[in-house]
């Protein structure tokens, strides 16, 4: 394990091992020990990160979603602050991807209920 290194993203000295990452309190940086980079902007993989790299949102079953694809409730939600629900089987069209906070990564609008975001492993592509 090295002892002394710079962060590959900002170039600080400043830095520190928190288990087996090197962390950098500056930029916030996070690398292995196992391959620290000494190129700027290189990118190491997270120890302990299990989903995929890209960056694809998928439905429930491992289907990419786009944005304007139409998308099928599988399991009744419940909405918050709220009696409705959303029941099984529901189909939405249009849906818009994106980060709405909380793994809610599909935005759409659904009649009677209005703009809801919905997390993509509670629908299937349609």
């Amino acid at each position: 394990m090295p002892t002394e290194t710079n962060c590959p993203k900002c170039r600080s000295e400043n830095i520190y091992v928190d288990g087996h990452l090197w962390i950098c309190p500056e930029c916030g940086h996070e690398w292995t020990t196992a391959a620290p980079s000494a190129e700027a902007g290189s990118s190491a993989q997270i120890v302990g990160e299990d989903r995929p790299t890209d960056s694809t949102i998928r439905d429930a079953f491992g289907t990419p979603l786009a944005t304007g694809d139409s998308v099928t409730v599988i399991k009744e939600l419940k909405i918050k602050g709220s009696s409705s629900v959303v029941k099984v089987g529901t189909k939405v069209k249009n849906i818009k991807l994106g980060d709405g906070g909380d793994g809610h990564d599909i935005a759409c609008r659904i009649d009677g209920l209005g703009s809801i975001h919905l997390k993509s492993e509670f629908v299937k592509k349609a």
